[in-house]
Parts: structure tokens; sequence; C-alpha cells
């Protein structure tokens, strides 16, 4: 009888490993790839906005009007309030690294998770001082996964209800993640892009320094009575992502439960059941163990320490 026992206990304990085991492998790749989902979904939300919104000012603005006139002055766009946590800023546009995305505002977590972030009191892109832009590097589409390749005299264009503004790259170096001097203002307009560095650590935090070359500014904003319109369109948009996670650990450990619950389901029915019924049984628990798994990886992501 004792036998019996530990060689149940032996069997369950090896069980539960190897459950385990495979539940640490998938969640690597559900972090360099599974997370995309979220940030893809949050992407078509975040471009919808960004499009009324453009379509609310009727702004005219083409690329072609980013190259400036001989001798013209460089011109910034008038300041804004900056837009509610979780809306749209504006586009980023990387041509060397083939970078097309929405930038949000906010550099929290759940900001982050949707696409590059505006930090929150640095100036709007394209107008006058630092304008700062964070981005994951290896998760969540991973934006500036390829930052380093940026070399001086690279083109980044922000696409903004105020109108269309190119930056040219001037450094790119790697810094402390403590220093926050990289986002201090400037006295010229600047753009800072921040992420991770090296790839998937945090030890470092690559920065790439860029000043506006070009700009072309949206003709109703250039009045005072369109200014307060798109002061108006911008903060009337609604958050695309949720507020800041609450590092909440009960909905890891329910949907933990509901794999762990499905998993030992599934290899009871499919102990007692022979033939084509075991291969329908272990097929739909192995569907329902998926999916489960999914949101459960989805709640432990939030949990984990921040990271670009």
């Amino acid at each position: 009888m004792a036998r019996v026992a530990f060689t149940t206990v032996r069997v369950t304990v090896g069980r539960v490993l190897l459950v385990g085991g495979v539940l640490i492998l998938l969640f690597i790749p559900y972090l360099l790839w599974g997370t995309g989902l979220q940030t893809a979904r949050s992407q078509d939300a975040l471009r919808r906005q960004f499009a009324s919104t453009q379509h609310a000012l009727g702004n005219p603005v083409t690329p072609r009007h980013l190259t400036p006139e001989a001798g013209a002055p460089l011109q910034v766009a008038p300041p804004l309030p900056d837009p509610p946590l979780g809306s749209a800023v504006g586009m980023i546009v990387i041509p060397k690294i083939g970078l097309s995305m929405v930038v949000v505002e906010g550099t929290g977590a759940a900001q982050l998770s949707a696409g590059p972030g505006h930090y929150p009191g640095t100036p709007l892109p394209g107008e006058a001082g630092n304008v700062a832009i964070a981005g994951h590097r290896t998760t969540y589409l991973h934006p500036f996964y390829n930052l380093d390749q940026l070399v001086p005299g690279d083109a980044i264009v922000l696409d903004t209800p105020q109108g269309l503004f190119l930056y040219h790259v001037l450094t790119s170096t790697a810094v402390s993640p403590t220093d926050v001097a990289v986002v201090a203002p400037t006295p010229t307009p600047t753009l800072t892009l921040t992420t991770c560095n090296p790839r998937y650590q945090a030890t470092q935090r690559l920065v790439v320094h860029a000043q506006l070359v070009g700009s072309a500014l949206a003709g109703q904003v250039a009045s005072d009575p369109a200014r307060a319109l798109a002061a108006a369109v911008i903060r009337q948009q609604s958050p695309v992502v949720a507020a800041e996670p609450n590092h909440d650990w009960l909905p890891a450990i329910l949907w933990g439960l509901g794999v762990a619950a499905v998993t030992v389901a599934a290899w009871r029915l499919a102990a007692l059941t022979r033939g084509g019924r075991r291969a329908l049984v272990l097929l739909v628990g192995l569907a329902a163990w998926v999916v489960l798994v999914f949101y459960f990886f989805g709640a432990v992501a939030p949990l984990l320490p921040a990271s670009y």
C-alpha cells in the first residue's frame, strides 16, 4: 500500500513539474510574440482615433510640405495641453527601421503595451523643447527593436493634429536606466527616443537624440480659434488602454487555478476513455488549456518588473 501511495505521489509530482516546465517554456514566446496581439488591437483602435481627430480638424498636410523653403524660419507647433493618458498623440514613422505606429500618451505599463509612449510633461511632437518618447524593444510588437541602427542624419517623422514634423538623428548613446537628464528641457526643438539596452535586458537605456529640421503646420492650427479647436478635440479623446495596472495577483491566481483544473480534468478523462473518444477528449482539453494559458499569461505579465 505504501509503495502504491509513493508511486502515485511520484507520478503526480512528475506531472506537475512537467506542466510547470511547459508553462515556463511557453511564457517566453508569449512575452516576445503573444503580447503583440494586445498591441495590435490597441494600435487599430488608436489609428481609428487618430484618423477621426485628423478628419475633425481637416488637416491638409502632406509629406511634401515638410521641405522648408530656403532661408525660411523653422516653425514649431503652438503649445497645447497634454491629451488624456492612453489617447493617440500622433504617428511616428522611421523609414530606416520600417516603423510606423501611433504614439500614445503616457509611459506606464498600460500605455506602453499599446505602442510607443509620450512622456507626460514633455512638449508634444513638433512643439519647442525636448519631445520624449519611450517604447518597448523586445515585447508588445517591439517598436524600437532596431533603434540602435539609427545613425546621424536618419529621418524621423511625427504626424500629429498640429502638422507634420521632420527630425534628423543627432546622436545615439547608452545610459543608466536612472539617468533622467536625457529627457530634460532643451533650448531648441529636439526629439528623444528611449528604450532598453541591450535587447532582452534592461541594464541600460538606449537614447536617440534628434533635432527638428522641417515642419509643416496644419493651416487650421495657425490661428487662435483653431488652436482652441485642436485642444478641445484632443482633450475629448477617450483612452484606448486601461488605467495603470494595480499589480493584483488575484486574476493570475484564478486563471492559474483554471489551467490546473482543465489539466487535471483532461488527464483523468483521457485515462477513462479509449480509441477515438480519447483523442477527442485530448483535443478539446488541449484547446481549452491553450485558451486559459493565454489569459493566465496575460494576467501574469503585468506582475513582472517594468521594462522597456
